[in-house]
């Protein structure tokens, strides 16, 4: 492909293409619908960058990062390359350049967002440009499955369709499950010439570590590589504008950078970083897709990442340029339960969420990984490897114990309980810790009650967080975070296989204070659950989630867990109108099955004392409906009777006749005064 050869040299400047380029290359430039994996720092915008140039036409590029397109417009340009971008950071100048381009017929490349393909004349746009090709970086982002789902990516496919042309699809990170919706998504299921080009990144050291002390971890990280470039990755605007003035305090070039922040001023960071040596940039995950940046030495996470896809992109951040880059990854249980919590308070449903631990619990077993994080990292990716002798496992082996007997207490808890509990409720069982709980369910006279005197809570709590690292056990989405056994586990609770797991990890749990938190651990996924059936309300009517409820009327719901309307209408915060408006929604969340529906009259009565005469007043009727002998025709009160009855309290025939009339006052008068006069 001479054409292509030449153009890399006269324009991107390089002699050679890199491993695996020139075969994408030629696909893409042939007009063949493509899906190239490549890992990050592997050339991939040159594998569409070039076949732009080649072929007839406007290539458009749909790109998820304002940044990204930001920055490779502008390299383009920097090349001799006629690119523009079209994007909600533009200048009302910077738009109508790109428009008076278009239509002079001077662009080869348009970058957009797919936030813009929404917009109904976009496609007459691309299609009056003369748009010979599409392609998509950042690709997994069209999976519902995925880390980093963008909803407009689904739109992808139709402007494929409706344009006619080829379509290349680029990304970093995709597992099989992800690769195989991209295909169904952009590509209508027809699978396109495919190239996987390894996750395999060997310049980079991987290595993580329990949080202690986490501030001052990443400080010690920061200073043995001072005046190298960096990003601290966090999961908090807030903790990124701390940490970084924490290192700046330290003596650091640091600033941070979020999506909360004025554009501008993420520009300026943005410029910073791109053209200043050793600066740090503390941040969300907002930053780095969009940062070509060749020389990050290390990049270090704050906090847990989302999934093992997340991580991987974001470490992929540093050594891009193929020299030596390092990784500090922190994790504690505070992580945990926030990426728990974030994942049910979604509102996707139970398949997604029940994917999205799983994926939690993948990225559990990279933090708790037993021997060569790499070979770890790559086997997730469906690829095999050696020791890579470049990380901090091979650098310095963890102590293994063999864990098959406290797994298989942990395991029979579980089971005995019947599944049904979280972690916290099955640690109080096997140290023999009897709550008022455990007592109220019995739980002190399981067999594995107190069995588990090897650990403390701390040590447990590290045992269950290896076990859903090795997935072992998951939380169930329905039925609030209770821990439910996979098939991997059956075999070791059955003695037929065995489990080695670490034990450095449990004698390093850490000591400090637990986080403050609203409610119990065992009581949080439902919380968190209820906090998103009030999202979904307040979402659907447009109002603020505490005018559904507010957050001390969830907490008692959680902690009290009612079981019916009466129950949930004492609650604090639950009115009479609310009540009929989410009260069944409510409960189904807190019960896990539907309600039965209630007449708009005994509804009214809810919680107060004149509910529970009802239901004895409708008991009482329901043995005499035919009658004493049962023989005699169907006869009933209707509700507004019952409630008026309820509500009046009649103490002789007399009232309680003017109220239901003379036959039913025969038949049901006698017992209907024995349950006024009781209740």
């Amino acid at each position: 492909m001479p054409r292509a050869e030449e153009l890399l040299a006269t324009v991107f400047g390089f002699d050679t293409f890199r491993p695996g380029q020139q075969e994408i290359v030629t696909a893409v430039t042939d007009g063949r619908n493509t899906l190239a994996i490549m890992p990050t720092g592997g050339g991939k915008s040159l594998c569409f960058q070039l076949p732009a140039l080649c072929r007839d036409g406007v290539t458009v590029v749909i790109s998820p990062l304002i940044a990204l397109m930001r920055d490779q417009v502008r390299a383009l340009r920097e090349a001799g390359v006629a690119a523009g971008a079209l994007t909600s950071g533009n200048t009302e100048e910077e738009t109508q350049a790109v428009f008076r381009a278009l239509d002079a017929g001077e662009l080869k490349l348009l970058y957009m967002a797919p936030e813009r393909l929404a917009s109904g004349g976009t496609t007459t746009l691309l299609r009056r440009a003369g748009v010979g090709l599409i392609a998509v970086d950042e690709a997994h982002c069209v999976s519902q499955w995925g880390h980093d789902f963008r909803p407009d990516y689904l739109r992808i496919g139709a402007l494929r369709r409706s344009l006619g042309v080829p379509l290349a699809a680029f990304t970093a990170t995709a597992d099989a499950e992800t690769r195989a919706e991209i295909v169904t998504r952009l590509f209508d299921g027809v699978p396109p010439q495919s190239f996987l080009r390894g996750f395999d990144r060997p310049n980079i050291h991987l290595a993580f570590a329990a949080k202690d002390s986490p501030r001052r971890q990443i400080l010690d990280f920061a200073a043995a590589r001072r005046g190298q470039s960096g990003i601290v990755y966090c999961g908090t605007r807030a903790k990124t504008e701390t940490l970084a003035a924490a290192l700046r305090d330290a003596g650091h070039a640091a600033c941070h950078y979020h999506g909360g922040m004025a554009p501008d001023d993420r520009r300026e960071v943005e410029r910073r970083f791109q053209q200043e040596d050793g600066l740090i940039v503390v941040a969300t995950v907002a930053f780095g897709m969009g940062i070509d940046k060749p020389d990050i030495r290390w990049v270090a996470h704050a906090d847990l990442p989302k999934s093992i896809e997340a991580y991987y992109q974001e470490i992929g951040r540093a050594g891009r340029d193929g020299a030596p880059a390092e990784t500090l990854t922190l994790f504690g249980p505070e992580d945990i339960r926030l990426r728990r919590s974030q994942i049910d308070e979604g509102l996707a449903p139970p398949p997604r969420r029940d994917a999205d631990h799983a994926r939690l619990n993948a990225l559990l077993g990279l933090a708790e990984a037993l021997h060569c994080r790499r070979q770890h990292l790559l086997r997730y990716f469906g690829e095999t490897a050696g020791p890579c002798g470049n990380c901090d496992l091979c650098d310095s082996p963890p102590e293994l114990f063999d864990a098959t007997e406290a797994v298989q207490k942990a395991l029979s808890a579980m089971l005995r309980s019947g599944e049904s509990f979280g972690a916290g409720h099955l640690i109080d069982i096997l140290t023999g810790n009897a709550t008022d709980r455990i007592r109220a369910r019995g739980h002190d006279g399981l067999p594995t009650f107190g069995v588990g005197q090897e650990f403390d809570k701390r040590g447990w709590q590290a045992l269950f967080r290896q076990m859903m690292g090795h997935d072992l056990v998951r939380p169930d989405s329905e039925r609030h975070g209770a821990l439910r056994m996979t098939e991997a586990s059956r075999p070791i609770l059955r003695g037929a296989a065995r489990i080695q797991l670490r034990r450095d990890s449990i004698r390093k749990a850490p000591a400090r204070p637990a986080a403050k938190t609203l409610v119990s651990q065992e009581d949080a996924p439902l919380l968190s659950a209820l906090k998103a059936r009030r999202r979904a309300f307040a979402e659907q009517a447009g109002l603020p989630a505490y005018m559904v409820f507010n957050d001390r009327t969830l907490i008692e719901m959680a902690e009290t867990r009612p079981e019916t309307l009466d129950q949930l209408a004492r609650i604090g915060g639950v009115g009479a109108k609310k009540l009929e408006r989410y009260g069944a929604a409510f409960l189904e969340v807190i019960t896990g099955a539907q309600v039965a529906p209630v007449h708009p009259s005994r509804r009214k009565l809810a919680g107060r004392a004149t509910g529970d005469l009802y239901d004895r007043l409708l008991a009482a009727q329901a043995d005499l409906a035919r009658g004493a002998d049962g023989g005699e025709k169907p006869l009933s009160c209707s509700t507004a009777q019952l409630a008026k009855l309820a509500a009046m309290r009649p103490r002789d025939m007399g009232a309680l006749t003017r109220v239901l009339g003379d036959r039913r006052a025969e038949r049901f008068g006698a017992a209907f005064l024995q349950v006024l006069a009781a209740g």
